[in-house]
């Protein structure tokens, strides 16, 4: 069947994104339900964030030498067994804050790999499969969307029947079907063929980490790119992963939750979904403005924590400005870096994603504990939209690409 390669690729793509969905509203509830501490679950956050930091261009490295499919498979058997561990802890020796930290820590060591191993799998899945890449992009970051709509609701509802340990249960059932889809996956790998033509050819392959960071500072468009995917994880993460979160148990009010970080999903799939659409309609920099000024209108309203019906409207339109971003970054990569080098620079791209937002969630948590939840979400919201109408000035935004 022509198409069961994309099937399969998203099915893994899918399975994996909303296990770390439910992972990620499971853990922060987990921890304020035990210590009522928004500081402590900023700062569980933060520091779950670190490994990525300097796991994710290991793991791109990893993509490129060891292979796509086989990376993706270790990855995601391995986030199964950090996500059980959380139960079975629980049941052995019972849940401190040291062993939850501990916990987290090695849980986010392996999902960045397999994240990276499934963007590289995208062109050869295009390529066996007879689709447009840009609309593969779009499919594969719509259908991760798509996780996060039902991620949290299905979480928050977990969370209320089962209770919050149990929880975890289900995210590790999910990685080890993500796993399984890619054993299944039957294709190419342009990588290891790029690598070969270019070795045919004479030219030195240079196998080296640092290749792919060099790769990438060069091409003046993607470090723009990703210098400013920085700063604005850097800002807006800390939102979703302690401010709202903080909000809502307050309340005692899981479901409100869900609801909103499913909204704000449910727009980003859109806005994935119809990315290979748009992308034939528009310039990629006036989307790009599209993208930027949308994303930064959007977030002002759901600072002023209106009630839950405008909250969920805001967020969502927040992420369908959102959507297109994340297909038109792999895009670039895709068509501007060789595919041997591919691994490396969306590792790199991971990592950055990781690098500012543990100190925006630690710092956030803090500003919750003495400012509260209103004011700390308005400062945060006032400087994505001045970042986001920054960027737009940029030289390399403002031509052609």
């Amino acid at each position: 069947m022509k198409k069961s390669p994309v099937i399969l690729l998203q099915l893994s793509n899918f399975a994996s994104a909303l296990g770390n969905s439910i992972v990620m509203i499971t853990i922060p509830w987990l921890i304020l339900e035990r210590t009522d501490s928004p500081a402590f679950a900023g700062l569980v956050a933060a520091v779950s964030a670190l490994p990525a930091i300097l796991v994710s261009p290991i793991g791109g490295w990893m993509v490129d030498h060891l292979g796509r499919r086989a990376v993706s498979i270790g990855a995601d058997l391995l986030s199964s067994l950090s996500v059980a561990a959380f139960p079975i802890v629980a049941a052995i020796f019972g849940l401190s804050n040291t062993s939850i930290l501990l916990i987290a820590v090695v849980g986010a060591v392996f999902d960045p790999a397999g994240y990276t191993a499934r963007k590289t799998l995208l062109s050869d899945v295009a390529k066996k499969s007879g689709i447009e890449l840009d609309r593969l992009n779009g499919i594969h970051e719509g259908f991760m969307g798509v996780s996060w709509i039902f991620g949290p609701a299905i979480g928050a509802g977990l969370i209320s029947t089962v209770g919050s340990i149990n929880s975890f249960w289900a995210a590790a059932i999910l990685f080890v079907i993500a796993a399984l889809a890619i054993a299944f996956l039957r294709v190419g790998d342009l990588g290891q063929e790029s690598k070969d033509a270019a070795t045919e050819s004479g030219e030195q392959v240079d196998l080296r980490l640092r290749a792919g960071i060099k790769t990438l500072w060069n091409d003046k468009l993607l470090r723009t790119l990703s210098i400013a995917l920085l700063i604005l994880a850097a800002v807006y993460l800390p939102t979703e992963a302690i401010v709202l979160p903080t909000f809502f148990e307050s309340a005692n009010n899981p479901s409100g939750l869900g609801l909103v970080i499913s909204t704000l999903a449910a727009g980003s799939a859109i806005g994935s979904f119809g990315y290979g659409w748009i992308s034939k309609q528009i310039q990629r920099k006036t989307l790009m403005r599209c993208i930027m000024l949308g994303s930064a209108l959007s977030i002002i309203p759901m600072a002023f924590l209106p009630p839950l019906p405008l909250l969920m409207a805001a967020g969502f339109f927040l992420g369908l400005s959102w959507g297109p971003y994340s297909p038109l970054v792999n895009s670039l990569v895709q068509q501007r870096i060789p595919a041997h080098l591919q691994g490396r620079v969306f590792g790199i791209q991971t990592a950055v994603f990781y690098v500012a937002p543990p100190l925006g969630m630690v710092l956030a948590g803090l500003s919750v504990e003495r400012y509260g939840v209103s004011v700390t979400y308005a400062f945060l919201a006032a400087v994505l939209s001045i970042t986001s109408v920054l960027v737009l000035l940029t030289k390399s935004l403002r031509s052609n690409f």
